[in-house]
């Protein structure tokens, strides 16, 4: 059953090594990323599952242990998922919005809970994703989780995707739907439109909503910004 859920963007920009001289611009999602985990770790998990969008690599479960690196960002840092289980982890490395994720637990006092992760693609069907997610939340009897991924990627003319008009109502809507736990809304999110506006928390969003089910859950959204035109969403779930 789902007793906790943080949700937190996972742009490598997070990564201060990352961000070098604009590192200070993110301080304010950083600190929220954190307050975010420190819900997590208070609900006393006895499982955490993190979910991320990633391209066709990247994709399925990430055992703990397995390792990513931010080399491809031009920086030497290597990261971890949850402890070094001494079985060798996994040759696959971790896709991007999992080594963001990685990154931010190592910063916080987590339990000795076995940490799990999921690389989810952008394609996936809602009901695919919702599928996903209640094969998730009946693994454990506590089970938490870390879902990664931004919201549109289009509210500047300097933003990745450039200005859409339709970027700044759907980025409210999943603020919104998030910060109220509106598990029917965030089923029904426009798959199509999410990927016209390069949404790539649309399918780890949906796979956290088949996780809650009816768990009864209280949202609280701890940030909400378009640093860089690209929506930033930060929410806690308990």
């Amino acid at each position: 059953m789902l007793v906790a859920a943080a949700v937190c963007p996972c742009p490598p920009l997070l990564v201060p090594a990352v961000a070098a001289g604009a590192a200070p611009e993110l301080d304010a999602v950083r600190a929220a990323c954190t307050d975010a985990l420190g819900v997590l770790a208070a609900a006393r998990p006895d499982r955490l599952v993190v979910v991320g969008p990633a391209e066709e690599s990247g994709r399925g479960p990430h055992p703990e242990g397995a390792r990513g690196s931010f080399r491809g960002f031009g920086v030497d840092l290597d990261v971890r998922l949850g402890r070094d289980t001494g079985t060798g982890a996994s040759e696959r490395e971790l896709p991007p919005s999992l080594a963001v994720a990685a990154w931010l637990l190592e910063r916080v006092d987590w339990s000795d809970a076995p940490i799990e992760a999921l690389g989810v693609g952008e394609p996936l069907a809602p009901e695919r994703c919702v599928a996903a997610g209640r094969d998730i939340a009946v693994r454990s009897d506590r089970v938490a989780m870390l879902v990664m991924g931004d919201a549109s990627a289009c509210r500047s003319l300097k933003a990745p995707g450039y200005l859409d008009e339709r970027a700044e109502p759907f980025d409210a809507e999943a603020a919104r739907a998030l910060g109220a736990v509106d598990v029917a809304a965030l089923t029904a999110f426009d798959a199509e439109l999410a990927y016209e506006l390069k949404a790539a928390g649309r399918a780890p969003w949906q796979v956290l909503a088949g996780a809650a089910g009816d768990a009864g859950l209280t949202g609280a959204l701890l940030y909400e910004g378009a640093p860089y035109g690209v929506g930033y969403l930060v929410v806690t779930w308990s």
